[in-house]
């Protein structure tokens, strides 16, 4: 196994950081946060959206029948 070169490690622990930082800013303010967890998008807060933790909505159908994300499911 490759080990990781010390530069990238310091990158990810820079990011890691900030990210920390971020996400406890948005805590602090009651703020909203917009996070990546099970391969998609999700809302974490005491404020947010509520079709934002809508798991299992269909897409939105443009006019023609063809899905917002360009994709037809």
């Amino acid at each position: 196994m490759m080990q990781t070169p010390e530069y990238e490690t310091k990158a990810l622990d820079a990011l890691t950081r900030a990210v920390a930082g971020a996400l406890e800013r948005k805590r602090r303010l009651g703020q909203y946060a917009v996070v990546w967890r099970e391969d998609r998008p999700v809302c974490i807060g005491p404020d947010a959206p509520v079709e934002c933790d809508d798991e299992r909505r269909p897409p939105e159908r443009a006019p023609g029948g063809v899905a917002e994300s360009g994709r037809d499911e």
